[in-house]
């Protein structure tokens, strides 16, 4: 979820001077495409809309306090959303297109955190929920009762149900990201797949009635490849459709044509592969990043695009009426580029945006460190990359090693430690900035939100005096804390980066825990933080404050009465104002105004204005 000005566009307009906006495509109706449902602003909430392409208009379908963010579409033109709660906890809902009555994806269900949703063609519905330990699938026929199918602890995922409603595919069901489980709709395994080399994740049943194949991506070595399963025909890897970086793919509506998008080096490309022909031809969209993308009837495809100096835009290449998008009444201002930082394991991209001059002194620079850690930086729209720039900032955007966009190599290496080694790579760019005469050693500033906050705390306290002011939100502050008490796929990816459980290697958890640095930290630092935050939990972030304040450093906590996660434009705004205030206290002093101790400062609110929290 992302924030904008407020501009007029074909839906509903905000009335609180902001937007948001979710980046991804409409959901469209495989029986008619005209019908088409979306996630989108309604009065600085993200709320779900129907739109009809053939008239140009909208409808608003959800009307919640805290925002709906999830929503699909059938071929009955049924949307469906995910009502949720504060915590995320909630259940699956829909209505005919033209409205009517809300009626219960199926009954008989409790609560949980959605995990998948699937609807044949033969109308069997299949929902996948957590409950914060596993996941259980369930089917039936939409409004009715629900049927329990499957129970598998720790993470998994819902990946799709055949067009006959005859199979399950299932990512991640045998507690491994390189394991694809088929399942009847009895319960009964069908098969097991596995990656064997690298990670295996499931895309989707082809839509054609006439068959039965399951699409999947699958990290071999040092590159990604399209797979392919039937039944009775087993995993079949099509190698000559091969990437050398991260890949995603949605099936055409018929035949054997798949659309594949790339993320390579902070930008996006498409292609068709033809799985018959065995044929990759690229489709032209413009410079930049393509934040979604999805075939249609006819070989047209809508896709999102944007880049730093343009906010998202939908486009389709069959020239169909899309709805606009929140966008800025101007061209995003400053000066946008990239550089090269050499490294240990290759060379470091860094997306750069400068203000544009105005006297000969450089401006202050603000390290702004993407989450995941299995994400990336993008060219790309950020709202905070364009309040910095505008503020007078300059912002440097890193895609450390771990970072998505370059390869299977540079996402596992972690060769100085977990977060110590995306912590170099920091450190490095810095030195190479002030190396080219692009920064100021006297001002400069990190900002991080979940994973990234992690890397801001543990930077700040692990290189001291190379920082002159932080800012971690919602963020990992105890590993081994946020491991006991975090979800099932967290601490399936701390085993994975750190080899084992805080049990089994504690010395690791430690080392890479900025718990363990906090009497060290000098910058000033703002920590903000959610009190019903299930993936980076409240009570590490308590011990950390705890042991700031017992080494006397100077720092200011803002507690919120959210998850982690955020769908209303006033969460937005809060942080960004408050965060944005903070910076530019510190980074605009004198310099040894920045080693002079301040009392802490503790803040604690709920409701709206500074309660809130931007999604990450």
């Amino acid at each position: 979820m992302s924030m904008t000005a407020a501009h007029p566009a074909a839906l509903p307009p905000s009335g609180t001077g902001f937007r948001v906006y979710h980046p991804a495509l409409p959901e469209v109706c495989p029986r008619d495409p005209a019908r088409m449902a979306l996630a989108a602003d309604a009065d600085g909430r993200c709320e779900i809309f129907t739109w009809n392409a053939a008239t140009g208009t909208a409808r608003q379908v959800t009307d919640s306090p805290h925002g709906t963010l999830h929503c699909a579409l059938d071929a009955e033109a049924r949307v469906w959303w995910f009502a949720e709660d504060r915590s995320g906890l909630g259940l699956w809902y829909f209505q005919d297109f033209e409205g009517g009555a809300r009626q219960p994806g199926l009954t008989g269900l409790p609560p949980g955190f959605p995990h998948g949703l699937a609807v044949s063609d033969a109308g069997t519905v299949a929902i996948g929920l957590g409950d914060g330990r596993g996941m259980t699938v369930h089917l039936g026929r939409p409004g009715g009762p629900a049927r329990q199918v499957w129970t598998v602890d720790g993470q998994a995922r819902l990946a799709g149900i055949s067009p006959s409603g005859g199979l399950l595919a299932l990512s991640g069901a045998a507690g491994s990201d390189r394991a694809v489980t088929l399942l009847t709709c009895s319960g009964a395994v069908l098969n097991q797949l596995s990656g064997h080399h690298g990670r295996l994740w499931a895309l989707g049943f082809a839509p054609s009635p006439a068959g039965t194949e399951l699409l999947l991506v699958q990290e071999h070595h040092d590159h990604y490849r399209l797979a392919t399963w039937r039944p009775g025909s087993g995993l079949l890897p099509q190698d000559w459709c091969r990437f050398d970086t991260e890949i995603t793919a949605r099936w055409y509506p018929a035949g054997r044509r798949v659309l594949i998008r790339q993320d390579r080096h902070g930008r996006s490309t498409l292609a068709a592969a033809d799985l018959d022909r065995r044929t990759l031809t690229p489709v032209p969209s413009p410079p930049g990043t393509l934040l979604d993308a999805a075939p249609h009837q006819g070989g047209e495809v809508h896709y999102l695009w944007t880049d730093t100096a343009t906010p998202p835009r939908m486009r389709s290449t069959a020239g169909t009426r899309l709805p606009e998008l929140a966008t800025l009444p101007a061209p995003t201002p400053g000066r946008h580029r990239e550089l090269w930082t050499p490294g240990p394991d290759g060379p470091v991209h860094t997306l750069l945006s400068t203000p544009d001059p105005t006297t000969g002194r450089r401006p202050p620079l603000v390290f702004l460190v993407h989450g995941g850690p299995a994400d990336h930086d993008r060219d790309a729209y950020d709202p905070e990359v364009h309040s910095l720039v505008a503020s007078g900032f300059a912002v440097a955007r890193v895609n450390y090693r771990g970072s998505t966009g370059y390869g299977p190599r540079w996402r596992t290496a972690y060769g100085a430690g977990v977060g110590l080694t995306q912590v170099a790579d920091l450190v490095a760019v810095r030195a190479d900035l002030l190396r080219r005469g692009l920064a100021r050693a006297d001002a400069i500033g990190l900002w991080g939100t979940s994973w990234g906050g992690y890397l801001a705390l543990l930077a700040l306290g692990t290189r001291p005096d190379l920082w002159q002011a932080g800012v971690a939100v919602k963020p990992v502050a105890d590993c081994a804390a946020a491991y006991r008490t975090g979800t099932p796929a967290l601490r399936a990816l701390d085993e994975r980066l750190f080899g084992g459980t805080p049990d089994a290697v504690p010395e690791r958890y430690a080392r890479s825990s900025p718990l363990h640095y906090a009497a060290e930290v000098r910058a000033p630092l703002l920590v903000i933080a959610a009190t019903l935050d299930a993936k980076c939990p409240p009570g590490q972030v308590r011990s950390y404050l705890d042991a700031l304040r017992q080494a006397g450093a100077a720092h200011e906590s803002m507690w919120l009465e959210t998850g982690h996660d955020g769908y209303t434009g006033a969460h937005h705004v809060a942080v960004l104002r408050r965060a944005m205030g903070f910076l530019d206290q510190h980074l605009r002093r004198a310099p040894a105004a920045h080693r002079t101790p301040r009392p802490s400062r503790d803040g604690v609110s709920g409701g709206t204005g500074p309660s809130g929290t931007p999604g990450s």
